[in-house]
């Protein structure tokens, strides 16, 4: 039964990547450790394969419209792709099993990556629920040294949660590289799809890897997003990303919650 409820959720990963342009892969780790009951360090490898994998068809779409800046995808991308990757490869791994043990404290590996991930959720429903405010020439531009430092972070982070990490990333290309929202939206699939198909990569020579279950997974989330961005012509995306938001919050406190045993 709980398999079901997994490839359901799947489904609707892609339905809400392809309604709001992004969020859906902020479940993915979530649906895969709650619903699926895999180990974290696994899920947020799978994460990246389907969330990388499906943002492939996005960025394509996008593309195909005049909405991806390549050359500064790639500006973008390199540097935190390169973060990604490392952290999946070296990082991850020398995370203890047990990080902190003292009489009333047990902090472990995956109850760290957990919290660490709601954290990051809270962030992405805060992101979703504020007001945007137009951006103008009169905003401060960075500068490239600042750019790699700042998308070498996003990297990092990306490489610990396994999430897309598009609230982040749209963001910096609105303020620092002046693209306007719907080539920033188009841009960031293209900089996620790098990102996490690479640092996949990181992890396939540290894991075993269930092919059969994670391409049927994400073939499930493929269709999602092909199905949201149908019913996206009849739904209203503000209203549609603030309830999300408000979810995407709530899953974050129950995440919290649960890993530090109060439910």
């Amino acid at each position: 039964m709980s398999e079901i409820f997994g490839y359901i959720g799947a489904l609707f990963i892609g339905l809400i990547l392809g309604l709001t342009g992004g969020g859906g892969s902020i479940l993915t780790v979530p649906i895969l450790v709650y619903v699926l009951l895999i180990n974290p360090v696994t899920a947020t490898a799978y994460s990246l394969f389907i969330v990388g994998t499906t943002s492939v068809f996005g960025a394509t779409q996008n593309y195909f419209k005049g909405l991806v800046d390549v050359k500064t995808g790639f500006l973008f991308a390199i540097p935190s792709f390169t973060a990604v990757y490392l952290t999946r490869d070296q990082i991850v791994p020398r995370i203890p099993d047990t990080i902190l043990e003292t009489s009333t404290i047990l902090l472990t590996k995956a109850t760290f990556l957990m919290a660490f991930f709601a954290i990051i959720m809270i962030f992405a429903a805060y992101s979703m629920l504020k007001k945007k405010k137009e951006t103008t020439d009169k905003d401060k531009k960075s500068s490239v040294f600042s750019l790699i430092i700042q998308n070498f972070i996003i990297g990092i982070i990306i490489g610990l949660v396994g999430a897309g990490g598009g609230f982040l990333i749209i963001p910096s290309l609105v303020l620092f590289a002046k693209l306007p929202m719907k080539k920033a939206v188009g841009t960031s699939l293209f900089i996620i799809a790098m990102n996490s198909l690479i640092g996949f990569m990181g992890d396939v020579q540290n894991l075993t890897i269930d092919w059969l279950f994670l391409l049927k997974f994400t073939s499930l989330s493929i269709v999602g997003i092909f199905i949201g961005m149908y019913l996206n012509k009849f739904i209203n995306e503000k209203q549609l990303k603030t309830g999300f938001g408000y979810f995407v919050l709530a899953m974050a406190c129950f995440i919290l919650l649960k890993e530090f045993y109060f439910v």
